[in-house]
């Protein structure tokens, strides 16, 4: 595995408009080359029997059967409001003509 350098990180930090001290430069060079060892040991496990997932766990939604209802409450809705003319709210002109 190749080693990550100094010039790689600054790079990366360049393309991420990101201003790096001496410091962080080593500190993110050591997180990343930590980073890719790992990803080194993930890619020795054989997973050719494991089935593809896209969660850890299962998850299964629970829904209700959809049902008609008849509910008449626009009274109710319009009297919410600030303002109301007939069967609508009424709100202040924002378009000049």
């Amino acid at each position: 595995m190749t080693k990550i350098t100094k010039d790689e990180v600054k790079k990366v930090a360049h393309l991420a408009r990101l201003e790096l001290n001496e410091h962080e430069i080593n500190n993110h060079a050591k997180q990343l080359e930590k980073i890719l060892q790992y990803i080194d040991q993930l890619e020795k496990i054989d997973t050719d029997d494991v089935p593809c997932t896209t969660r850890a766990i299962e998850v299964i939604n629970v829904l209700r059967k959809d049902e008609k209802k008849n509910s008449d409450c626009t009274e109710e809705i319009l009297e919410l409001g600030p303002s109301r003319e007939d069967s609508y709210y009424k709100v202040p002109k924002i378009i000049n003509e």
